[in-house]
């Protein structure tokens, strides 16, 4: 499947979920499912958890979030080790 496959399957209407992407059909924000795989769940454990979607729509989360962060990306701090007291 491509990646223009898989993105066809993520829907962005301002009229459901507060505009947020979501899996087409579904209430199923792409966020909430990018979120599970990124805590380790298998994408099998979310299809148990939602039987009304295929592995081609958790895919599609993960090529959503490649195409999202291509071109941006977020800062993140380093934070320094705290220094042991002598």
């Amino acid at each position: 499947m491509t990646k223009d496959n898989l993105l066809s399957r993520i829907s962005i209407d301002p009229n459901i979920c507060f505009g947020k992407p979501c899996i087409r059909g579904h209430r199923i924000w792409v966020s909430l499912i990018l979120g599970y795989l990124a805590g380790g769940m298998a994408i099998e454990e979310i299809l148990e958890a939602y039987p009304s979607i295929e592995r081609e729509d958790v895919l599609a989360c993960l090529a959503y979030a490649a195409e999202v962060t291509g071109d941006y990306y977020v800062e993140i701090p380093l934070q320094k080790k705290e220094q042991a007291a002598t």
